[in-house]
């Protein structure tokens, strides 16, 4: 087995165990990166000489006897809106082409202070406004497992590395399904913690009360052992609760789910959803059967119906007020005009991207007169029955399976021109962020063709440490993604020079 295809837990071992040095590791996951990189553009920036600098202090830490951490000389990516001290964060915006961030934000100070090496920064959706990973100023991350393919989004480029094995963990952030939905179409795993678990201070916002910094990897392990060093209470943070989190990885010690009563989504019909994927929430199901839970299906009538536009509405509304600080004057990008106004207007139209562009109009209309009785404040109160429901939900499950996505992952360029029928994609994935649950992507295999197949776990607020162990028995069943090897053909087209 290559260095590259470790998972993290396996790579800091080795590295403790001198098998290997992290200086090692670093360059064999830069030279991986290099390899793959001209097809698959799933980094913005790569950061190899300051990569290989950490390397080869973590080795000198180790060599004089120095703690050096849990996830020391452990190679990751973090999506390009993570503020990283000396490295730009471009957000892949033509408004942030040249910013470079003077402080890091919370979860890259803490990976660091974990011993782990920034070894890029990903690739997304501008300003992560949207799931394919296509509006981006490098252009389009493809999916390792198909080139023809988007790998989702908007956290695709970190799911794609992963993938891919430029690293074995990588974060992203989920404010509708950003890192779940990635997760499913690249064939890994991806957490999005319950909302307020995870500091999001220097994390370019999109929806502040919706997003969440989460982890990506090929292994649940892997996430307990990111969620041990990412979550904990940020005085920087309002929105990140002050309390004792547990050991996550602890809860991987569960080894079966005797007990338990999982709950199996089923208010949808079969011809709802790709006939593989309803194939793998079933397995999944049974998974959980032989390891001895309760199994009963469930409905969620309030979330489902209502979920994709009550989400559209909150977090374009919060969008809107987010991006209004681009305008022009106190940093980023700056176009000038005749008037202050106009300034600001030819600033913010030529150099925000079009669903950008689009997002910001559609959630400024629905906060002024009007639209703000009609449709912002009613989506505040289905927010708020949609809760609800999820809390008289969890009296009885300790946890329930749904798709994360209705398709595989679908044909770049597919739904550039439609960008209804991609929103109408996160149906699975919205309610869980809106309820502020914690909900964990887990790879189920792959089809005869190669295209990944997933399930998608969620359990209650702040229960995360529960959910991560029940997802740990139902890997081993299923069994744990491997590396993804795109077949290169000749005619491929490459990144940009």
């Amino acid at each position: 087995m290559e260095i590259y295809e470790l998972t993290a837990r396996e790579v800091a071992d080795g590295i403790k165990a001198k098998k290997f040095s992290a200086e090692d590791v670093t360059r064999t996951c830069l030279a991986r990166l290099s390899s793959l990189e001209g097809y698959l553009n799933a980094c913005i920036t790569v950061a190899e000489d300051s990569a290989v600098a950490k390397a080869r202090e973590i080795d000198s830490r180790l060599a004089r006897g120095d703690e050096i951490g849990p996830l020391a000389g452990v190679p990751y990516i973090a999506k390009d809106n993570f503020c990283s001290k000396g490295v730009r964060t471009t957000c892949s915006s033509k408004i942030l082409e040249n910013w470079t961030p003077t402080y890091d934000a919370s979860a890259i100070s803490y990976m660091n202070g974990a011993g782990a090496v920034l070894m890029a920064k990903s690739n997304l959706d501008e300003f992560a406004m949207g799931s394919s990973t296509e509006n981006s100023i490098i252009g389009p991350t493809k999916n390792p497992r198909d080139l023809r393919r988007v790998p989702g989004g908007s956290s695709g480029g970190s799911a794609a590395a992963v993938a891919a094995g430029y690293c074995p963990i990588a974060l992203g952030s989920d404010t509708g399904g950003s890192v779940r939905q990635p997760a499913a179409f690249c064939g890994i795993q991806g957490m999005k913690p319950s909302y307020g678990e995870v500091s999001r201070y220097g994390v370019v916002a999109y929806a502040s009360s919706l997003d969440q910094v989460s982890p990506l990897a090929r292994s649940v392990e892997d996430l307990a052992i990111a969620m041990e060093v990412l979550a904990r209470p940020d005085p920087n943070d309002t929105t990140c609760d002050a309390y004792d989190r547990p050991k996550f990885s602890d809860s991987l010690s569960l080894r079966d789910l005797k007990g338990k009563r999982i709950g199996v989504f089923a208010g949808f019909g079969a011809e709802e959803i790709d006939a593989d994927l309803y194939g793998a929430l079933t397995s999944a199901a049974e998974h959980c059967r032989s390891a001895g839970a309760e199994i009963e299906p469930i409905d969620l009538p309030i979330a489902v119906k209502y979920g994709v536009a009550t989400y559209y509405v909150t977090a374009l509304a919060d969008a809107s007020s987010q991006l209004a600080c681009y305008d022009g004057i106190r940093y980023g990008a700056h176009t000038d005009g005749q008037t202050l106004a106009d300034m600001y207007s030819n600033t913010r139209t030529v150099s925000f991207g079009e669903e950008v562009r689009r997002r910001i109009i559609l959630g400024t209309a629905l906060l002024t007169e009007g639209y703000y009785q009609n449709y912002y404040g009613p989506a505040l109160k289905v927010r708020t029955k949609m809760v609800k429901e999820f809390d008289d939900l969890f009296e009885r499950f300790d946890a329930y399976l749904l798709p994360t996505s209705p398709s595989m992952p679908y044909m770049l360029g597919m739904k550039e021109e439609d960008p209804t029928r991609m929103y109408l994609g996160d149906v699975f994935t919205v309610p869980i962020s809106l309820g502020g649950l914690p909900g964990i992507n887990i790879s189920m295999g792959l089809t005869g063709e190669g295209l990944p197949l997933s399930v998608q776990l969620v359990g209650q607020r702040y229960d995360d440490a529960r959910l991560l162990g029940i997802a740990s028995v139902i890997e081993r069943l299923a069994g744990r993604p491997g590396i993804a090897n795109p077949n290169l053909p000749q005619n491929a087209e490459k990144r940009r020079g």
